[in-house]
């Protein structure tokens, strides 16, 4: 079992330890949200850890299957609702470093599809996924 600790420090920013690897994250408060905007928010690490768990799965499975996503980069956009205040949509942008052949296409979509984030996103939360490949 993985544990982490949170700690509040004030002026709206958090800091949270990996207790295993001592590696550490700071949020703090969306602008939109009494924040100055300067780091991650923790809905801005929720929206981040959807594509660090595709790239993640992605990895394991182009390595099992014998090929590499080596510089395979994902911009994620955070759509905000409000009443309740929420994420409402996610914008993944896949940009591939080359082209893929059907089968390996394949283990990447499948990857992205189901990562144990994206299965643990509240179904009413819109992913929209777009892929973008070199010529």
């Amino acid at each position: 079992m993985t544990k982490m600790r949170t700690i509040y420090i004030g002026e709206l920013k958090t800091e949270a330890e990996h207790l295993k690897s001592g590696s550490k994250i700071m949020t703090e408060a969306p602008e939109d949200n009494n924040g100055k905007g300067m780091m991650f928010s923790p809905t801005d690490l929720f929206a981040t850890s959807l594509g660090a768990c595709m790239l993640t799965i992605m990895g394991i499975s182009a390595q099992a299957h014998g090929f590499d996503i080596d510089g395979t980069r994902i911009e994620t956009e955070k759509v905000m609702a409000s009443n309740p205040r929420r994420v409402a949509e996610l914008i993944l942008d896949i940009y591939l470093p080359r082209r893929y052949s059907d089968r390996e296409m394949r283990f990447i979509e499948s990857s992205v599809k189901t990562c144990p984030v994206a299965n643990s996103i509240h179904p009413d939360i819109v992913k929209t996924i777009r892929y973008h490949i070199p010529d």
